[in-house]
């Protein structure tokens, strides 16, 4: 087909799928890592009513994403797996261990506070591990040849736990928002109260990642400050500062979804300055998406069943999210 890039098409497709993830089991996470704040009884079952019915669907585009990159681009799965094992096996143990929690919490009450802590735990460990996983990932990775030729600890270093962190508060920030947009009573109260100090936290956050992203290698500085880039990131920095704003502001406010959605706002704004730092590589500085490519006829092949999936992933995650639109109590949605 002329003019049509398949090799681009799913890059898309797979930064959609990272794009989704983040955002569907951002919140979810988040409020794992609130969970200890919230008191025992009542405001813990809300809070985990609020996300029972779609925290378990939330990783298909985890899977996919993942699948996707080893799918149509096999040379950078099998660069970036043998470089991030470690946090990598870290964030699936922790996502098994939170949703054995999650479940065991209400068929075991007698060793309920057990699973909230492992709950928490497994939020935790999951968040910092997909933060350190993309920090690493942008720092660089060492490639020898068509293969990984670093160490095994190359993936720990002061960025990637800057980064690690910083989107442990992003998620938290995601889950306050969702449990003020969600529920009512005392524990919208304490998550209007954790909101404010995360909103600034997350603005520092960002700050000190942008400020040391442009820095790690030269193309990325080159991007960001060279013709087009400039254009977009001029504007970025003074998008954040009103998007922080309104959603301080919106934190007291009467419109209970708007925290929420102001955050999505942050984080899509940050992921589109990620985007800039990176595209058109896969592997950053090392190996562009055409290089890691699979065969076209492989792509093609593929993107016949994307074509035909993602709209029925899109379609019954909508239904879900529609069907328990309204708040939430300890019985459940009303």
């Amino acid at each position: 087909m002329i003019g049509f890039d398949l090799t681009l098409a799913w890059a898309a497709i797979i930064a959609f799928a990272v794009a989704a993830y983040v955002v569907m089991d951002g919140f979810d996470l988040g409020i794992g890592i609130l969970f200890p704040g919230f008191r025992v009884g009542g405001e813990r079952d809300m809070a985990m009513n609020s996300i029972a019915p779609v925290w378990d669907g939330n990783e298909t585009w985890l899977v996919l994403g993942g699948g996707g990159l080893m799918a149509a681009f096999p040379l950078a799965y099998a660069i970036i797996l043998p470089a991030l094992y470690a946090p990598l096996t870290a964030m699936l143990l922790g996502l098994v261990f939170r949703g054995v929690a999650f479940e065991f919490r209400w068929r075991d009450p007698g060793h309920r506070a057990f699973w909230d802590a492992a709950f928490c735990g497994g939020s935790l460990v999951a968040t910092l591990a997909q933060g350190i996983t993309l920090g690493a990932l942008l720092q660089g990775i060492e490639v020898g040849g068509r293969a990984y030729a670093g160490g095994w600890w190359d993936w720990l270093t002061p960025f990637s736990l800057l980064t690690g962190v910083s989107l442990a508060i992003g998620y938290a920030l995601l889950g306050a928002g969702w449990l003020i947009w969600k529920t009512e009573g005392a524990l919208q109260a304490d998550a209007r109260r954790f909101a404010r100090p995360l909103c600034l936290a997350l603005l520092v956050a960002i700050a000190a990642v942008s400020a040391y992203t442009p820095f790690l290698e030269g193309k990325y500085h080159e991007r960001w400050f060279g013709y087009p880039g400039l254009f977009v990131t001029i504007p970025v920095p003074l998008l954040v500062a009103v998007g922080a704003l309104l959603l301080w502001r919106s934190i007291g406010g009467r419109r209970d979804g708007m925290p929420f959605l102001l955050t999505l706002g942050l984080f899509g704004l940050s992921m589109l300055g990620l985007a800039i730092s990176i595209y058109p590589d896969v592997v950053p500085g090392r190996v562009t998406i055409w290089e890691a490519a699979a065969p076209e006829r492989s792509q093609l092949f593929m993107l016949v069943g994307a074509v035909v999936l993602v709209p029925i992933i899109l379609g019954y995650t909508s239904w879900a999210y529609w069907v328990f639109r309204g708040k939430v109590d300890e019985a459940g949605y009303h």
